[in-house]
């Protein structure tokens, strides 16, 4: 959160808030907080509200189990409007709609398909192909990597998009089951990456 002052008693004390997903920065919806209310959200870490219809304090997901899992805050440069980013446990408007202008809000990224990866490992199902190489034990996973790498450079000297492309994703896919098979994330090579940018 910045250092900026929030000043409640410019608004009656009450200031908008924005709330944008974390990671995909859909807007989800507009609230109402005042300082009771923000205090609380800094506390649990779930985003609440002061609700004007109902003259009280309203923790997004109470009812209905869809939290609003805080991330950070903003404050804009007057000091009476928030920008909570934040991560959607749900959908995000009572109507069931991923946001309260009925956009669709799709969180689907090398984080989200790393999470399932994961999940494969920890909670193997019948049929699953990622939960058989897990299965099948680190050698044939690191096995996997090598051939769908020989396959992507094969077609990387064509021309079909398509294909290229494919190639590339079971590469990606396969390269992630191997990381979580040794025990680590994509986070961790990010790390190291980061480390290697500075020098």
């Amino acid at each position: 959160m910045n250092e900026r002052t929030i000043h409640f008693s410019k608004t009656d004390g009450l200031v908008p808030c924005v709330i944008q997903d974390a990671k995909t920065l859909r807007v989800l919806m507009l609230g109402y907080m005042n300082e009771e209310a923000y205090t609380k959200t800094l506390a649990e870490k779930k985003v609440t509200f002061f609700s004007r219809s109902k003259q009280r304090l309203w923790t997004k997901g109470e009812t209905s189990g869809n939290f609003l899992h805080l991330v950070e805050i903003a404050i804009d440069c007057d000091g009476d409007t928030l920008l909570i980013k934040a991560n959607p446990q749900g959908p995000v408007c009572h109507t069931g709609a991923d946001t309260c202008f009925n956009e669709t809000n799709e969180r689907w990224d090398l984080a989200t398909l790393e999470a399932v990866i994961q999940d494969r490992k920890a909670n193997p199902t019948a049929g699953s192909y990622t939960a058989s190489l897990f299965d099948k034990g680190i050698n044939k996973v690191a096995q996997k990597v090598g051939e769908e790498a020989v396959e992507l450079v094969i077609e990387a000297k064509d021309n079909n998009t398509e294909l290229f492309l494919g190639e590339a994703s079971d590469l990606m896919f396969h390269y992630l089951v191997l990381l979580t098979a040794k025990g680590h994330s994509l986070n961790d090579v990010l790390d190291v990456l980061k480390k290697r940018h500075g020098k």
